[in-house]
């Protein structure tokens, strides 16, 4: 049988994970094939880009990724930077009404775990408090195999309130999302899991949580750890040492995919340059709207091109930390959907990573664009600034202009996963296997938009290979 060759498209997280463990899965010899990995920019590493400027480390795309997701944490093992993972110090606040509030003390995704911080905090009226604790006591809500709403789920569980104050801040600032239009299977269906099997969410978290504290104790003087883990030297060392680990020869940039053509039970890849590739199987990887654009005369790729995307910005700005005049002890803060605000949400990026600015600095990174209210990232780099600087000095009281900042857009770059996503996406991969059986569709788009979600599906793509 001749060796196949498999050709991955896109070089950013899903793709780079899915080269690195095929070419484990080829040195094996665990699958006789050849694989080559096709990026359209000059640079691997999609929207991870770390900016390194006189000592700060400064993250323009993710900055992090949940510690519980544990793919990432054993590709940086895999890869020999295990030991560069750092966890965050916590310490977050939401902002409402022009006041931060801390976040309530055992609130997970909002989801209130203890009582008494629940009870004491001045983020709900009294009449909000208690319309949440009704979870306590509602019948389920969920019919089994219905999608729906994070947001008309959460709001029948826990009120109005907790979802504009709490809530909708939290969970629509990872997707830069309309949670009242985000499909709760495709992004959280821990909590319809949850519901299923406890009733009440807060019963089902707090459960949740003791089991998982009683499976590992903590040491007597342990400091908490953080939630998310990141890399001391930034991402773009990760980036930096999964290239130094692909074949040289394997590795292809500046190839931006523009037709997919059928040449027997095989594929001809012709790309922008003029340039083509004839392979077996093909591992596409980027975004929604370029495999749209690859199949649209297809029917069954219809709903791929009716996904939205919003476009956001990330701002970072530099300052001596005697310019911050009033100084809070936490790491950042989301803005509730009911403030006036353009910014959604800022890290105090040198104390939630204290390796990310020198000594006597400040690293502020703010985050503007969201769902059906994106146009701010059109604008000039002025405008943005003035603007964020001006909702930072109303909470922060900051003097003066910042050392430097940088800006960094990302158009259409958040996929909205809406109601039905997985059915939709269902569909569409039904009717690829049909027309185009070698090529399967993987990556922030479809399955998880966080770095270990993306991972996960690298591998899964690879194990598929592998096992058919």
């Amino acid at each position: 049988m001749t060796k196949q060759r498999i050709a991955i498209i896109g070089g950013g997280m899903t793709g780079l994970s899915a080269a690195l463990y095929l070419q484990k899965e080829i040195e094996n010899n665990k699958i006789d094939a050849e694989y080559v990995l096709y990026e359209s920019s000059s640079r691997l590493g999609g929207r991870i880009q770390t900016d390194y400027t006189d000592g700060f480390i400064i993250e323009q795309g993710p900055d992090s990724f949940l510690a519980r997701k544990t793919s990432m944490t054993e590709l940086a093992n895999d890869i020999g930077l295990g030991d560069d993972l750092v966890d965050n110090h916590s310490g977050s606040f939401i902002l409402h009404q022009h006041k931060l509030y801390p976040m309530p003390e055992g609130a997970v995704m909002g989801i209130p775990t203890q009582w008494m911080p629940f009870i004491k905090t001045g983020l709900f009226s009294p009449k909000g408090k208690a319309r949440a604790a009704f979870d306590l006591v509602l019948p389920r809500t969920t019919k089994d195999g219905e999608d729906q709403s994070l947001g008309h789920f959460f709001r029948k569980r826990l009120g109005n309130e907790v979802v504009d104050h709490l809530i909708e801040p939290l969970l629509s600032g990872i997707y830069a999302g309309n949670i009242d239009n985000l499909s709760l299977q495709a992004t959280f269906p821990q909590f319809q899991q949850m519901e299923s099997k406890y009733r009440s969410l807060i019963f089902g978290m707090k459960t949740s949580m003791a089991k998982r504290g009683s499976a590992s104790p903590a040491t007597k003087g342990d400091k908490p750890k953080g939630m998310f883990l990141t890399y001391r030297s930034g991402l773009q060392s990760m980036v930096d040492r999964l290239e130094d680990k692909l074949s040289t020869e394997q590795v292809k940039k500046d190839h931006a995919l523009v037709r997919i053509e059928k040449v027997d039970e095989r594929y001809r890849l012709v790309f922008q340059d003029g340039t083509d590739d004839i392979v077996d199987q093909v591992l596409l990887t980027t975004p929604h709207q370029h495999a749209y654009s690859l199949f649209k005369e297809h029917d069954f790729v219809a709903p791929l091109g009716n996904i939205p995307a919003t476009s956001v910005a990330t701002v970072a700005l530099a300052y001596p930390k005697e310019a911050i005049k009033k100084d809070i002890d936490g790491t950042g803060f989301v803005v509730s959907k009911k403030t006036n605000y353009t910014i959604t949400a800022c890290t105090w990026t040198h104390k939630k990573w204290v390796h990310s600015a020198p000594e006597g600095y400040a690293l502020l990174r703010a985050y503007v664009g969201k769902a059906n209210d994106d146009a701010i990232v059109d604008e000039s780099d002025e405008e943005i600034l003035n603007k964020v600087k001006s909702d930072l000095d109303h909470i922060m009281k900051i003097e003066g202009d910042p050392i430097f900042y940088r800006i960094k857009r990302w158009k259409e770059s958040m996929p909205q996963y809406e109601v039905n996503h997985l059915k939709k996406l269902q569909s569409v991969r039904e009717g690829l296997s049909k027309e185009y059986p070698g090529v399967k569709l993987v990556g922030a788009s479809y399955n998880g938009i966080g770095l270990p979600d993306c991972i996960d599906q690298g591998k899964k793509a690879v194990s598929e290979l592998v096992n058919k």
